[in-house]
């Protein structure tokens, strides 16, 4: 052997602690440990090689630096039963292309096999890991000084979801992705103009097929080179957090695609999924399921939790398909599936996992946010997991979202009809901390834009937009708004191209984008819109009955009680004069919003400002009333004024 060829095994990362810790099963800092760290042993620099791999017959290290050749640098199984093989190779440093050559002990498979803990990857579709730093030096004190704050239930959330791939693309080859330092500098401006808090990545982790999004996962601790290196994503994330907008990544423990050189059949076992196809294998999307009974496998998916938010500063994380890893039976027909030891399709193992998962995520970040994406009733996703909850911050409200997207996909003409649809959420609205998403699901696969799903002719499918936007923004739970939908962009989205950005040369297009800036920095100056969206003393209704004209109308108070906003929605094209709303306190109320506006594209029907309240009584609930107009499909926002003190007596000269 050469001296560069040469494994030494006297040199390791791991510490007695760290084994007992892994045994254990509560080490969540593995990243740390294995995968390829470039480090000094003595006086020589080079690169520190640990993979778990159990029930392995022998570990070498294939890569360009042997020509992929498995007899040169073997690896040694640790003797504390462990299941990790560790070495050493000298000289060997940043940029070198690896594979782990394992060949099983079960049966002679043989096989090369990226590195689970790679902090980096080749470009797709070339497979091999690479040796990588994560070395960078971060500029966002002041933001990470104020985290809790920025990420608060009582603070305003409105979030911009973003897949970097098709946002934008390079204006003079428009096959060429951006890079994530070429996206920073425009995405921070944009977002900081538009008046969102945060924006959200569907996955940046390295994925080997793009059309899946990024939802097939095979690099949980690597950003997807498609887009540059781990500082480049990092500088990204650094540039937004000083322009004071969070970041939230979306992350993926439900499943994982079966590429050979994946995590399927590892060692020649199924050792991260299941080996029962009946527990191991997603019809729905062809992918392996984790084992998540089993505890090194859990340490995997939580230190890759801990590492996007621990080295990458993301504020939350978005866990994708919640509900298919609570149910045995999700997406599965009769005889597809195992029941758990009680007989009954609840998926125990993955219970515990999320647990545990969100348990040690708040223990070390207390200031981030864990985010489900869950689409059932399951209950107490968003409690405590001490008082039976799963433990997570918040969760996407599918519910709302199905149920108003098909009331808004109705003829305003049949919509009295369906008024139940949008009245039945408050029933349910405070049982969860809920995020309201329009999200890139609902313009997908043959759904069509949100443009689009509007009924009626163009000026009218713009009002139902400005009536949907102004309706969410005012409704309890924090905000999601897919990208393009912001400026109603015509067809639904595309992976493989940009955003229609040339529509915001046409005034409809143009006025939308500008209601949804207005709505976003209305949203974050009132703190009756945000402080108790997860509490029903925010909200109370004023009228719900009036589906005959389908309106609706409803208060939003902020936690001291001092600021009060009347909202009302009117979801048909026939405007309403004279129509009465019932407020709870007398004076002057300000129309601080009105989406018939003619700067967003309405028909300019209004309050000429404000109107004053009149002691009338208003179904017995109210002392007060308003008499206002009611834009055709608009919504108007009033605001009490506060009564002006008297004027101080003037002195009598005696």
């Amino acid at each position: 052997m050469t001296e560069q060829a040469q494994v030494q095994m006297n040199f390791s990362l791991l510490t007695d602690h760290d084994i007992y810790l892994f045994k254990e099963g509560n080490h969540f800092r593995l990243y740390d440990k294995l995968g390829a760290h470039v480090v000094k042993n003595g006086s020589v620099q080079g690169t520190y090689f640990a993979v778990w791999a159990p029930n392995a017959a022998r570990v070498s290290l294939v890569g360009d630096f042997n020509a992929w050749s498995p007899e040169t640098h073997p690896l040694a199984p640790r003797w504390d039963g462990s299941g990790i093989w560790e070495g050493f190779i000298p000289k060997l440093g940043k940029g070198a292309l690896y594979k782990y050559h394992i060949v099983s002990n079960h049966n002679g498979y043989s096989v090369n096999k990226g590195d689970p803990f790679a902090f980096f990857w080749e470009m797709p579709p070339s497979t091999a890991s690479v040796v990588w730093d994560i070395d960078y030096t971060w500029g966002d004190e002041a933001w990470r000084q104020k985290q809790g704050e920025h990420n608060s239930f009582h603070a305003p959330l409105s979030i911009y979801e973003v897949h970097l791939g098709s946002w934008r693309r390079d204006p003079t080859n428009p096959d060429r992705l951006l890079s994530y330092n070429e996206i920073a500098p425009m995405l921070a401006q944009y977002v900081k103009e538009m008046g969102f808090t945060h924006v959200e990545f569907l996955p940046v982790m390295e994925h080997p097929f793009y059309a899946s999004w990024g939802y097939q996962t095979l690099g949980y601790f690597a950003p997807s080179r498609r887009y540059g290196s781990p500082q480049d994503l990092m500088y990204l994330i650094d540039h937004l957090h000083q322009n004071d907008i969070g970041v939230i990544l979306d992350w993926v423990p439900s499943h994982f695609p079966t590429d050979e050189y994946g995590l399927g059949y590892f060692d020649g076992t199924h050792l991260y999924e299941h080996a029962d196809p009946r527990l191991g294998f997603h019809p729905d999307w062809r992918s392996a399921v984790f084992n998540y009974g089993r505890h090194e496998v859990r340490e995997y998916l939580i230190s890759s939790a801990m590492f996007w938010l621990d080295k990458y500063h993301a504020d939350a994380l978005r866990v994708d398909g919640v509900a298919s890893m609570l149910y045995l039976d999700y997406s599965r027909k009769e005889g597809e599936w195992i029941p758990n030891e009680h007989g009954g399709r609840e998926n125990l193992p993955a219970l515990a996992f999320l647990r545990r998962l969100n348990e040690m995520v708040y223990r070390d970040f207390p200031y981030v946010q864990m985010i489900a994406e869950e689409s059932t009733a399951w209950p107490m996703v968003t409690k405590p997991a001490d008082v039976g909850g799963l433990g997570f911050g918040m969760k996407w409200n599918m519910g709302w979202m199905h149920d108003t997207l098909e009331y808004f996909n109705q003829d305003p003409i049949y919509r009295k009809y369906h008024q139940g649809k949008l009245t039945f959420s408050i029933l349910y609205a405070f049982s969860e901390n809920f995020i309201l998403p329009l999200s890139h699901d609902e313009v997908v696969h043959g759904k069509g834009s949100l443009y689009g799903r509007m009924p009626g002719d163009a000026w009218q499918k713009f009002a139902n937009l400005r009536l949907l936007f102004g309706y969410m923004y005012t409704h309890p739970g924090k905000k999601l708004l897919f990208m393009g939908g912001e400026f109603g962009q015509w067809p639904e989205w595309a992976h493989d191209h940009s955003l229609e950005w040339h529509v915001l040369e046409h005034p409809d297009h143009a006025s939308l984008q500008k209601w949804v800036r207005d709505l976003n920095h209305l949203y974050r100056a009132e703190p009756a819109l945000f402080e108790l969206d997860f509490d029903p003393k925010g909200f109370e209704w004023i009228d719900f009955h009036d589906a005959d004209n389908s309106v609706l109308s409803y208060l939003r108070r902020n936690k001291s009680g001092n600021a009060i906003l009347a909202v009302a929605c009117n979801f048909t094209p026939v405007p309403r004069h004279n129509y009465r709303v019932g407020v709870p306190k007398g004076g002057s109320w300000k129309e601080i919003l009105n989406s018939d506006a003619k700067d967003y594209g309405g028909s300019g029907q209004g309050n000429m400002g404000g109107v004053e309240a009149s002691p009338a009584s208003f179904y017995g609930k109210f002392d007060y009333t308003l008499s206002v107009t009611l834009p055709p499909l608009g919504v108007v926002v009033f605001k009490q004024q506060p009564t002006p003190e008297p004027p101080p007596p003037v002195p009598q000269i005696k």
